[in-house]
């Protein structure tokens, strides 16, 4: 009777483990459906919101000028989507400035449920630009730069931060 009394504890935590691992492994299909839900390509289920790459359309180019090299950000923005002014950054190697960003168009100012009163674009194209510059004066070549930004969908969706990196020559001032 002591043999029987000592295994049953084993079993029964064996059966807990093996439970609670597929118990935590359906959570995670769950969610993964869910998430899949939200973004799906299926024709036959109309997907609710667009993938971030068909929501906005980023491109950037660079010109020599005299004042060092210009840098664009172009946001084509789908309608029923805005991009925050606020979270375009742009990060690159110590020995390299970017002046303040000027804008093709002017923000609007709207109640974001998670940021509050924020500056965002809504309009069809946007273009940020900068000027970069060494700060020793000398040109530089395959500068890597990271722009970084973040836009919504006006029903309901706010896309992760996101990244491209490039690199750029860096034009000497004139």
């Amino acid at each position: 009777m002591n043999k029987q009394s000592t295994k049953k504890p084993y079993l029964l935590a064996i059966t807990a483990t093996a439970l609670m691992t597929t118990l935590s492994m359906t959570s995670v299909a769950t969610q993964a459906a869910g998430l899949g839900e939200l973004f799906s390509n299926n024709s036959a289920q109309q997907s609710k919101f667009l993938p971030v790459d068909k929501a906005f359309q980023v491109t950037n180019s660079t010109k020599a000028t005299a004042k060092g090299t210009q840098l664009s950000i172009a946001f084509d923005i789908t309608p029923g989507h805005y991009v925050y002014k606020d979270k375009l950054t742009l990060s690159f190697p110590k020995g390299i400035s970017a002046a303040p960003f000027t804008f093709s168009q002017s923000p609007v100012s709207i109640d974001d449920p998670t940021f509050g009163k924020v500056p965002v674009f809504t309009q069809k194209t946007v273009v940020a630009t900068t000027i970069l510059t060494t700060k020793n004066g000398k040109a530089a070549k395959n500068v890597p730069v990271m722009i970084g930004w973040q836009g919504c969908a006006k029903a309901g969706l706010c896309y992760p931060p996101e990244k491209i990196k490039t690199t750029l020559n860096i034009a000497v001032k004139r």
